[in-house]
């Protein structure tokens, strides 16, 4: 059993390497728009490999909290506005990622919040979400957000806040919560956000990909 844990985690490892500049967008059960911000994870890519050099693949892959493919890339995006479900099987895929070397990134769009946390809680039982302090590695890449996540839509007057779930001491799921971060990466006139708060947005949302990529 240990050899058959070892060779798996050795894989999952080549893999990442393999794979180092690739993102994916997750595809979750439950109800909820997975797809939503359609435009979010292309103009983010443009801009990180415009801004942060890095060379992702112009176009992100979908894939499914349970498929053995979510181990081809460093770091996979979620969003949605409604209901998430995850099995658990599902459940137990997406902690082996998390695990192995994978991060995920959620992006509250704003009614996703009583869902995910409930489903996070099936991922790691024993581990809670914490909020993640301005001086973290993940606010201060190549953009420093010394007053940490920027504030992108206006919805329970609330601040916003970076939560993030620690293995071993290694962040491995980041959380905005009232940011409305991925709304920020949308085309301009989607939102009609101005120009300050999307290059914000954006920087903050590359800073998350850095962070991905050298963790």
């Amino acid at each position: 059993m240990y050899l058959k844990r070892h060779l798996i985690l050795l894989f999952f490892s080549i893999n990442f390497q393999s794979f180092a500049q690739e993102v994916a967008i997750l595809k979750y059960n439950g109800g909820g728009d997975w797809y939503a911000n359609q435009t979010a994870i292309p103009n983010l890519i443009d801009f990180s490999n415009e801004n942060i050099k890095t060379k992702i693949s112009k176009d992100p892959i979908i894939v499914s909290v349970g498929s053995s493919d979510i181990y081809n890339f460093p770091i996979v995006f979620m969003t949605g506005h409604g209901n998430v479900f995850f099995t658990k099987n599902e459940a137990k895929n997406l902690r082996q990622y998390l695990i192995s070397g994978g991060f995920l990134h959620i992006s509250d769009n704003y009614g996703l919040d009583k869902y995910i946390r409930i489903q996070l809680e099936k991922v790691f039982p024993n581990i809670k979400l914490k909020e993640i302090p301005f001086t973290h590695e993940i606010f201060n890449q190549t953009f420093t957000f010394k007053k940490g996540l920027p504030k992108i839509h206006e919805h329970d007057k609330k601040e916003p806040q970076g939560f993030g779930l620690f293995f071993k001491g290694r962040l491995v799921c980041f959380y905005d919560y009232e940011s409305d971060l991925s709304d920020g990466w949308e085309d301009a006139e989607v939102h009609n956000n101005p120009e300050e708060k999307r290059i914000k947005a954006l920087q903050m949302g590359s800073n998350i990909i850095e962070y991905a990529f050298k963790n």
